[in-house]
């Protein structure tokens, strides 16, 4: 597996030698809005079989795209006008003009081409739930990091930097994720603790993210039981581009009851920028960027009790955040094999950050740590990507990519870890054009990570090493212009320290139904499968008076995904979009949950904390809903809409169940669903919202730009009743122990909780924009899981230069 990632490399070297072939010939032009003749900015042009050769319209509609000789059908889409498409011949050296002109939106919609579904397709062709979040709304609100952005996606939550889809999981410290998350389809999951780094997402060069919603194993692999999110960068025109993106801003003093802990300003700052363009005449692509970042952190350093020791003595100083990243991107066409090219892409980052896991109370502590629950971090982590494409005469495509990706941790409490991860995969895509159009993806996937932390000693030493192989295949096929069907298969084999082995096959199946001009109605049965990671089988470690203590016998999670929806185009006056609806049903079986109790008494190193457990079978029904529209009232007057909805109703098969013994406490020797549960009346699984509501809108009128995002979480319905008995054991100590305290925060405010963000802009001229932002404008004092304070206020003035 390492040798495959060397080959990939060693490939890579060789055939940036080739320097002699054809010349390019140029596609140059200009997109307009027929009868106005006015300039359309964005709009994409490119080649449906081929997404790597295309282009995006400049600020006055112009465009240039590098071309080897040969035939090509380009295809010319932008919001709220009719998709177009022309061929063309380029020969040798050759230089063509293009004028367009686009009309505007009549019962025609945005074309928006996505591959989470393995084939390009446009969104409303795919057989599974897809929602499309492109750059307008990451760039309006700020995005300094990928995961808040991606909270406002309707049917998925980040919870502590874990994605969670349709509540397909709880809560885990981000650990175990249930949801895949892949940049241009390579892995963004930690091989140890299966938690993805959403601050090594460039987000500065992000073309749109695409968001499965279901049961995505047979697409995306293993870690996809419920869901997975890809993200999309952009890749170089003709015509270089240069962005600058600097803001500053502050944390505003919190409500009452809880205290300020800083004096001065607590401060949040940096900047990232981007170069993109193509060298030698169009044969190479280069795109550069980077970010640096700073804060004081809106948590504060514990103050632990006059009678509680803590040994490690934090200051509120030691709470800042820091990290500082750089990437690029390389990708060479070859001029003497047409069809080839071949790159390099890598990312570097470091990062000094702080974690609270839980408050140092529920009032005036609410935003310190608790003592000993607090993780400081220093860590540098790279990855280098060489990849090789080849498309063939017969339309076949051949993709060979690699990862190495290292990652070295410096923390406190005995947490630093280093892992060694290598990645490799081959990809065969070919249309059938004697089937009738058949179009077949297949492909095997290498995966290897190598562990060492004495955090995982609890095997029986602290360097771990995990393996998983997966070969996959899917086929879909188009009967005429109104039914796709699809169909997929994967088989995944796991080997945990050459002592734990699993092999599964999992399936799906999809179709989609073109009922009228914009009605468009799904359906899709699959299957989900997950393999534990090292850090959920074997973590052991203390977290101030509580813990988290290992499983080695947890065993993997299966699940199967059924789901119907209908995508409606919709058009009122000048008003226009998709409507999307969803009713959905998940089973899952040996669900894995992360739970906290007073467990085995041979345990010593912690009187109670968290578990992962195998808790049985689980059963998720809901029904998802979204909508998405924009509305022109002229090219100087618009309106961008956003609204999803979802409700689950997530519940325990198996309330009975005994999952694990020895209750420290003495109250029960047996561990179940009823016997752990808080509210076990209705069988509710633990740490869900059942309701959830996102919402952006944003009037723009000349140069001026105002914005606002809603998001809504209903109550925390059941959790662990042991939480409240560890309190009542804390308080008891007569302060040797610092106490946990969420008894009375859970029972008198855990009523749901509204979110609100603002935002307002000025674009000075085509290149220089201005923008005031407040996130949680109302400075709202609120928790999504239990013992962890989310952010109080902040204020951001942002200034963006795009050349």
């Amino acid at each position: 597996m390492r040798l495959l990632a060397s080959q990939l490399t060693i490939v890579f070297l060789l055939l940036s030698f080739f320097s002699m072939g054809q010349q390019v010939g140029l596609l140059k032009g200009r997109v307009v809005e027929k009868g106005t003749d006015q300039p359309l900015v964005g709009a994409n042009i490119y080649v449906k079989e081929n997404l790597t050769i295309g282009a995006v319209t400049d600020f006055n509609g112009f465009f240039t795209i590098a071309l080897q000789p040969g035939k090509y059908l380009f295809t010319v889409s932008f919001t709220g006008m009719k998709s177009t498409s022309f061929s063309l011949d380029v020969k040798d050296g050759s230089t063509i003009e293009r004028h367009i002109e686009m009309e505007a939106f009549s019962t025609q919609f945005e074309e928006v081409v996505v591959r989470a579904g393995k084939f390009e397709r446009k969104l409303e062709e795919q057989t599974v739930s897809i929602e499309v979040i492109k750059p307008r709304l990451i760039q309006a609100k700020n995005t300094r990091s990928v995961e808040t952005i991606l909270d406002m996606t309707p049917g998925l939550t980040i919870l502590d930097d874990e994605p969670q889809i349709r509540g397909g999981s709880g809560f885990t410290f981000g650990v175990g994720s249930k949801v895949a998350v892949l940049v241009d389809d390579m892995p963004m999951i930690s091989g140890d603790a299966g938690k993805p780094d959403w601050s090594f997402i460039p987000v500065e060069n992000i073309k749109q993210i695409e968001v499965v919603k279901g049961a995505s194993s047979v697409l995306s692999g293993s870690s996809a039981l419920s869901g997975a999110i890809y993200v999309r960068t952009n890749y170089p025109s003709i015509q270089p581009e240069t962005k600058v993106n600097i803001y500053s801003g502050f944390y505003t003093p919190p409500k009452a009851p809880a205290n300020k802990w800083w004096s001065g300003t607590n401060y949040l700052a940096g900047g990232s920028f981007l170069h993109s363009r193509q060298l030698g005449k169009g044969k190479t692509d280069f795109v550069i960027g980077g970010l640096v970042a700073m804060d004081k952190s809106y948590i504060g350093a514990p103050k632990p009790g006059p009678y509680v020791a803590d040994t490690n003595n934090i200051q509120d100083s030691d709470m800042g955040n820091k990290k500082f990243r750089f990437n690029f991107n390389l990708r060479q066409r070859s001029e003497k094999i047409k069809g080839l090219d071949y790159g390099l892409n890598g990312n570097f980052m470091y990062k000094k950050e702080s974690t609270a896991f839980a408050w140092l109370d529920d009032t005036a502590g609410f935003y310190r740590g608790y003592p000993g629950a607090v993780l400081l971090e220093n860590t540098f982590s790279f990855y280098l990507d060489p990849f090789v494409n080849f498309y063939t005469r017969g339309g076949i495509k051949h993709q060979f990519s690699g990862r190495i990706l290292h990652r070295n941790m410096d923390a406190n409490n005995d947490q630093s870890s280093k892992a060694w991860m290598y990645y490799s995969k081959y990809q065969f895509q070919k249309r059938f054009v004697n089937l009738g159009n058949l179009d077949f993806i297949g492909g095997v996937a290498n995966h290897y990570t190598k562990s060492n932390a004495n955090m995982y000693a609890a095997s029986g030493s602290a360097i771990n090493d995990l393996w998983n192989l997966s070969i996959y295949m899917e086929v879909e096929k188009k009967l005429g212009n109104v039914l796709n069907v699809s169909a997929g298969v994967r088989v995944e084999n796991f080997r945990l320290n050459d002592s734990i082995t699993d092999t599964k096959p999992i399936f799906r199946l999809g179709t989609s139904l073109k009922l009228a001009k914009e009605t468009y109605l799904r359906a899709s049965l699959g299957q989900g499968y997950r393999f534990p990671t090292i850090t959920e089988r074997y973590i052991k470690t203390s977290v101030g008076s509580f813990g988290v203590f290992d499983n080695p016998d947890l065993i993997p999670e299966t699940s199967w995904n059924a789901e119907v929806g209908i995508k409606q185009g919709f058009k009122f006056s000048e008003f226009y979009g998709f409507f999307d609806v969803a009713g959905f049903y998940q089973e899952y079986d040996n669900t894995i949950e992360y739970l906290f109790g007073f467990w085995d008494s041979t345990y010593t190193f912690a009187l109670a904390g968290f578990k992962f457990v195998n808790t049985g079978k689980s059963r998720i029904t809901g029904v998802d809903i979204s909508m998405t529209g924009q509305a022109k009232f002229s090219k100087h007057y618009e309106i961008n809409t956003l609204f999803g909805y979802t409700y689950i109703v997530p519940i325990t098969l198996q309330p009975d169940l005994v999952f694990a013994k020895d209750y420290k406490q003495g109250d029960a020797s047996e561990f179940s669903y009823n016997s752990t549960s808080v509210d076990p009346s209705k069988g509710i699984l633990k740490y869900r919202f059942l309701h959830t509501i996102k919402m952006d809108l944003e009037f723009v009128f000349k140069s001026f730009s105002y914005g606002i995002s809603a998001r809504y979480f209903s109550k925390i319905e059941n959790l662990d009743k042991a939480i409240f008995d560890f309190e009542d054991a804390t308080v008891s100590t007569g302060g040797t122990l610092q106490p946990i305290l969420y008894r009375d925060y859970y029972e008198n405010h855990n009523n749901g909780n509204l979110v609100v963000d603002m935002r307002i802009s000025y674009a000075i001229n085509l290149k220089h924009k201005v923008a005031l932002i407040s996130d949680n404008i109302f400075n709202r004092r609120y928790s999504l899981r239990p013992l962890k304070a989310e952010p109080m206020r902040t204020v951001m003035l942002q200034y963006s230069l795009n050349l």
